[in-house]
């Protein structure tokens, strides 16, 4: 079935890594690499030069990520909000948002209020992206409730799951009062706020209010990559980014969000509305020199990223997700559709293919794999738009 098929809103996505000469699926493992403190702040550099690359290449939105303690060098942004800042002041136009702010390494007033002020800073530019975790060194490290997060390699996983999910979902319900309401008041499992009985000159504290709040409309954005994730995404009303999944399957959940959307809020979306995807590309002047540009930096990609479960969203062969850690190869990825290789032409291609599937205005590039120069991942910005776009119907 095809869709009305609407104009595109497109972004680009960086994990924020250090440039490798040896990218690829073989040695050195994830672990073994360490990665300068130079090396790091010079890929910081780099992402924020990337970031006006877009703007001026007329990207609608640009995406930082939050990630901790990496010295390997694969993600070495800490502070999105504060990155996205920085970027503010040196663009114009462009949109800014975090792919994702990793709520439950945040204590949930002080993310409110960092997003607040950034948003208000950029002139209403921010974006709040906000997600649950990868990596159990980075989430255990940062909050004071002994959360961490579920990932194939983690023992607990289940259990580990289950508490990072409570205690994001209370989270986002206090992000989301303290953005919107001049008195908060908040009674959970794992957050009390006001701290009752708190005494403040003579009384008691009854609420908090938080200083500064938006100025201006915003949008929250989650990733959703499970079934407790699309059962609560859309009933809060956040914005559902799809990435990392076979087609047929974001296809389900992107037809299944709607029809919790409406159910929540009585409102009928358009296919377009409240969904993003987001897809990793590759475009050379051949198809064969595109194989060989990308195979690199998706073997490194994955070879990370495989162990703590992102997979599970590629179709095995019996046609349901693939068992935990599989750690797929580019044919694997470019038959679920999780990256786009070839020429502008092809690439084209298959941008409508996902446009008629989906019905999408929403899509996010990812163009720069890990390891890649970031002249490279400017160049792909560039092909991308000044070669595939005007390709599309």
């Amino acid at each position: 079935m095809s869709h009305n098929v609407p104009p595109l809103s497109l972004g680009a996505f960086f994990f924020g890594g250090v440039e490798l000469s040896d990218a690829g699926a073989g040695a050195p493992a994830p672990m073994d690499r360490r990665s300068s403190n130079e090396e790091c702040w010079q890929a910081t550099l780099d992402y924020i030069n990337s970031a006006t690359v877009a703007e001026g290449l007329g990207y609608e939105s640009f995406w930082t990520t939050e990630h901790h303690f990496q010295h390997e060098g694969y993600e070495v942004v800490p502070n999105a909000l504060m990155l996205a800042t920085w970027i503010a002041a040196r663009t114009e136009r462009i949109r800014l948002g975090a792919m994702f702010n990793v709520v439950p390494q945040w204590n949930p007033l002080r993310l409110a209020e960092d997003f607040a002020t950034m948003h208000n800073l950029s002139g209403g530019r921010g974006i709040l992206g906000v997600g649950r975790g990868t990596v159990p060194r980075e989430v255990l490290h940062l909050n004071d409730k002994g959360v961490s997060v579920g990932s194939h390699d983690n023992p607990d996983q289940r259990g580990d799951d289950e508490r990072n999910r409570a205690v994001f979902e209370e989270s986002m319900e206090i992000v989301r009062l303290a953005l919107a309401e001049e008195y908060v008041e908040f009674h959970g499992e794992h957050f009390q706020i006001p701290v009752p009985g708190l005494p403040d000159r003579g009384s008691t504290v009854q609420h908090l209010t938080l200083v500064p709040r938006p100025l201006y409309p915003y949008e929250i954005w989650q990733a959703v990559t499970s079934p407790p994730t699309l059962d609560y995404v859309p009933v809060v009303g956040h914005g559902a980014v799809f990435w990392n999944q076979h087609y047929s399957f974001i296809r389900r959940f992107w037809d299944t969000y709607a029809e919790r959307y409406e159910a929540a809020h009585g409102t009928t979306l358009q296919a377009h509305e409240q969904r993003m995807l987001v897809v990793s590309v590759r475009i050379e002047d051949t198809h064969e020199a595109a194989m060989a540009s990308a195979r690199p930096g998706h073997d490194e990609f994955w070879k990370f990223l495989g162990p703590y479960g992102w997979s599970r969203g590629y179709m095995g062969d019996d046609g349901k997700p693939a068992k935990p850690g599989l750690i797929p190869s580019l044919e694997e990825s470019i038959e679920n559709r999780t990256i786009l290789v070839g020429t502008p032409e092809e690439v084209a291609a298959q941008v409508q293919e996902y446009r008629e599937l989906l019905g999408l205005s929403r899509l996010t590039i990812f163009p720069h794999l890990i390891g890649d120069p970031y002249k490279k991942a400017d160049e792909q910005m560039a092909r991308f738009m000044e070669d595939v776009v005007p390709l599309l119907p």
